[in-house]
């Protein structure tokens, strides 16, 4: 039996790898400055290593898009991977704003509570820019950078700050009825490709969460990570970018951008890769990643 605080959709699924990683899925209830409630956040560790590799996941996501990765790395180093505050399955409590500081705060929290050491951060797409700001918060925790397909120069539309009731919850809802039309259209396709229609059921399954449209509200009025370009070249710590080069969410230039302004940095592309290394390259993306860690001895 699966993990009781997952929606009920989860018993859809059929596939024994991502039934095995959603069973490993643990939950703490995480004391924090931006809610008066403990939030009860989901997390996965496995893994031995002397510096802890954490994954955070993009927009609109959960930990499951590390179904693939995680176990690759944790093959040959502690890995932990976390469902950021408003994400994921963590929880959702009405009077938090949900925005970059608050994603912040709760991250620190998680790290302080559960690792309290040095790390290396990997975040993937809105999880590299997380990856950024908190590395350029708190610099003293983070050992090294990993960024794939990361958010940082290319932000959301700015009207995206005024969207007020009812157009705010069309346009967030929109996120969830584009997947569940793909997936009714994968059930009625013979010979759907198995694969895709796993793909299609991990990245809507949170989205069945409680008040999982009133925190996408909240966090896209903030205009997200709209303010982290000007400051990506402040990082110092040794970064690796990760990018699929046939990624159509966001620009090649912003990788090389990325290599620009981290001044200690390397930037490598996947081709035959889109968006999400991750999940289409993952042996390839988990033996960059510890190549390059292997090359500084953490």
């Amino acid at each position: 039996m699966l993990t009781n605080f997952l929606p009920s959709q989860v018993n859809q699924l059929t596939d024994p790898k991502a039934i095995a990683f959603l069973q490993s899925i643990q939950r703490i209830a995480l004391a924090t400055s931006v809610s008066q409630y403990p939030i009860l956040t989901t997390y996965i560790r496995k893994g031995r290593g002397v510096t802890p590799i954490v994954l955070l996941h993009g927009f609109d996501s959960s930990i499951l898009e590390f179904r693939l990765l995680l176990p690759l790395l944790a093959a040959q180093n502690e890995t932990w991977a976390i469902d950021l505050l408003g994400f994921g399955f963590t929880q959702r409590h009405k009077e938090i704003t949900y925005s970059p500081t608050t994603i912040r705060i709760h991250l620190y929290n998680f790290w302080k509570t559960l690792i309290n050491g040095p790390i290396i951060l990997v975040g993937a797409s809105m999880g590299g820019a997380t990856a950024i700001d908190f590395t350029l918060a708190y610099p003293q925790v983070v050992k090294s950078l990993v960024l794939v397909n990361s958010l940082g120069y290319t932000t959301s539309p700015t009207f995206t700050k005024y969207l007020f009731p009812p157009f705010d919850f069309f346009a967030v809802e929109y996120l969830r009825q584009r997947h569940i039309l793909a997936l009714k259209l994968a059930r009625t396709l013979p010979n759907f490709n198995a694969k895709i229609l796993l793909a299609i059921q991990c990245a809507m399954l949170h989205q069945e969460m409680p008040l999982w449209n009133d925190a996408m509200i909240s966090y896209v009025k903030t205009g997200g990570y709209s303010d982290l370009a000007n400051r990506i070249v402040q990082l110092d710590k040794p970064t690796l970018i990760l990018w699929g080069e046939a990624d159509n969410i966001l620009p090649l230039g912003d990788a090389e951008k990325f290599q620009r302004d981290i001044s200690n940095s390397q930037l490598i592309k996947l081709k035959n890769c889109g968006h999400a290394p991750q999940l289409e390259q993952p042996l390839i993306t988990s033996q960059h990643i510890l190549q390059f860690l292997n090359n500084r001895d953490f």
